[in-house]
């Protein structure tokens, strides 16, 4: 089944304790963020420290309300332009209670070679993300209709495989 719209929106809002996405491509096209990214090209840069936006307050709702949200984006060195903007962005959400730790796989093998992105509720449904590879366009978004076992074993090894977000770019300068 596709997802998209409410019935999408919604399963941030439905999950009971847990809403977990793996993160794949080196980057992602959003419509939403095009005005964002020019503007990190043009060298502006975001405050971590005083930054705050919608995503941010439903973090807090979600950690008001005792669930949590979590990811983990496998990457290698050097990081694409789209993943310096997105660290900007990481370390505010951080902050407000997202639990986005890093894989990165420059020097080691991926253990989750082949795996493609997705988002799990509850280690009980999972939604998979459909990108184009070339750019990381979504082309779609389907409820998985399988044995969610396999994802539950993907989230553990991702987890076992990664640092927090914190960690990871400890002595980065993310204000560039």
């Amino acid at each position: 089944m596709l997802l998209d719209g409410d019935a999408w929106d919604d399963k941030f809002q439905q999950f009971r304790v847990e809403a977990w996405r793996l993160e794949t491509l080196p980057q992602y096209r959003v419509s939403r963020e095009r005005d964002e990214l020019r503007d990190f090209r043009a060298g502006k840069r975001i405050d971590p420290l005083t930054f705050n936006d919608a995503y941010m307050d439903d973090l807090r709702r979600v950690r008001r309300e005792g669930k949590m949200k979590g990811r983990v984006h496998v990457l290698t060195r050097p990081l694409s332009e789209y993943l310096e903007y997105e660290f900007m962005y990481y370390e505010p959400h951080v902050r407000a209670g997202e639990d986005i730790r890093i894989m990165d796989v420059t020097d080691r093998t991926n253990p989750l070679a082949g795996v493609q992105d997705f988002w799990m509720f509850d280690k009980s449904e999972v939604v998979l993300m459909h990108y184009a590879e070339e750019d990381g366009l979504q082309i779609g978004r389907e409820v998985f209709e399988g044995d969610v076992a396999p994802f539950v074993e993907y989230q553990r090894i991702a987890l076992a495989e990664s640092v927090p977000f914190k960690e990871y770019v400890k002595g980065i300068d993310l204000r560039g």
